[in-house]
């Protein structure tokens, strides 16, 4: 069955707070951000598009929702920290993390932190930039 092989897809996530969403992906991240039907579209390079919508019993994502792959992982938590987001600390297991937040073995250097609803987002530099 073809039936999807030619579709453009979209993603999609639920936060507890349009606003906030809109002031942290538009303004925090720089994102192109538009507001359709009073509802967020993230609009990414390459003409793809990722919808958020307020829902009222929001529950945060428990896995990483958007991955942002960066040049230079560093640069990227230092900026990102001085806007005021907060990146998440693993003292134990496979994704121990640096004071930074930073997991550098066994892989690509990736980094968590939350949007204001709770959900996981990341920063990584993969291994073959």
């Amino acid at each position: 069955m073809a039936m999807f092989k030619n579709t453009q897809t979209f993603s999609g996530f639920s936060v507890d707070d349009i606003e906030k969403a809109r002031k942290f992906y538009g303004e925090t991240l720089g994102m192109d951000v538009t507001t359709p039907m009073n509802q967020l579209q993230l609009n990414i390079k390459g003409g793809y598009k990722i919808f958020i919508y307020g829902k009222p019993n929001h529950t945060p994502a428990t896995y990483t929702v958007l991955n942002f792959p960066v040049d230079d992982i560093d640069k990227a938590v230092n900026e990102l920290t001085a806007k005021g987001v907060k990146f998440e600390i693993y003292t134990e297991g496979q994704m121990k993390t640096d004071e930074k937040g930073i997991v550098r073995g066994g892989g690509p250097k990736i980094a968590w932190f939350k949007d204001p609803a709770g959900n996981f987002l990341s920063v990584l530099e993969p291994t073959d930039m």
